[in-house]
């Protein structure tokens, strides 16, 4: 049986095998595409570095694999890759049929519970002598006779349980969950920016420059809760002390500045001089919507 090796931890499988996707650069043009997938592939080895997790980083068909033996470790770590839409833990096959009806079949031993709906979602990219609509049937047939003593139940609107099937070419992908990541663009294919860091809202407003594929520069103190804040998504991130920031977008070949202000803060936006271009990602936010941000980027990403 064509199935790599695996074993069980916490609600799903955790295989030898991490499927990593992205969103926005697949709008890209081919050649802006290719640049920035190798920007992406960077920036995934080096926060797997930082982890001091061993893997494989190859591309296929707008999708990245990371073949590594601590799984677990290593999607909490590329979560907190900017451009990085999800990652999932999959079990890899080949595309025949029947193997895929034994692979799914062991997979969902592992995930249902008695008494828990289910549904297998599948979708298939190249020629093969099923359809998509074949290939859901059959493997969600396997899955309901593996665990018929826990009398399982088929709901496609609303299930307990659901399973994941990408059949690309000759090979098959499964799995059950999908950690979200970031999203945006990678990191550093936008150049570099100053980010004044003094306050929370001064966090807010880097991170979302930095989901822009912006590196930034913060400006402020090294234990402020802004930097701690940003740190986890960029653990090299560049910390100066506060001086004249045209000087400072000077000295640092920055493309522009970015502050944490809102509307309230109209008027030291008017008083501000500086030549460079400058962002305010906070205008037009709400106080909550600014707070509920900041809370989610201080959240350690988890395996559910």
């Amino acid at each position: 049986m064509e199935v790599q090796g695996y074993y069980l931890e916490s609600r799903f499988a955790i295989m030898e095998l991490v499927l990593v996707r992205y969103a926005e650069m697949g709008l890209k043009s081919r050649a802006v595409r290719k640049r920035f997938e190798s920007i992406l592939v960077e920036n995934m080895m080096s926060a797997l570095a930082r982890a001091g997790v061993e893997g494989i980083i190859t591309t296929e068909q707008g999708r990245v694999f990371v073949e590594t033996l601590r799984v677990g470790e290593a999607v909490v770590a590329l979560s907190r890759v900017f451009g990085v839409s999800s990652v999932s833990p999959v079990l890899r096959t080949s595309s025949d049929l029947e193997v895929m009806r034994q692979a799914i079949a062991t997979f969902s031993q592992g995930l249902l519970r008695q008494n828990q709906s289910f549904a297998v979602r599948a979708r298939r990219t190249g020629t093969h002598p099923y359809t998509s609509m074949d290939l859901g049937r059959e493997l969600g047939s396997a899955v309901w006779l593996a665990n018929e003593d826990k009398k399982p139940r088929v709901d496609l609107g609303d299930p307990d349980v659901e399973f994941f099937v990408e059949v690309r070419e000759k090979k098959a992908y499964m799995f059950s969950e999908y950690v979200a990541g970031p999203g945006g663009l990678p990191m550093g294919s936008q150049g570099k920016v100053i980010a004044v860091l003094e306050r929370e809202k001064d966090a807010v407003a880097a991170w979302l420059i930095m989901k822009r594929g912006c590196r930034v520069i913060g400006v402020g103190g090294e234990d402020g809760p802004a930097v701690a804040a940003l740190r986890p998504w960029d653990p090299d991130i560049k910390v100066v002390p506060e001086g004249d920031i045209a000087e400072l977008v000077r000295r640092h070949k920055a493309m522009a500045v970015v502050f944490g202000y809102g509307l309230e803060d109209f008027q030291r936006i008017s008083e501000l001089k500086i030549l460079a271009p400058a962002f305010y990602p906070l205008v037009g936010m709400t106080e909550e919507e600014i707070e509920e941000r900041f809370r989610a980027i201080k959240v350690q990403p988890h395996l559910p």
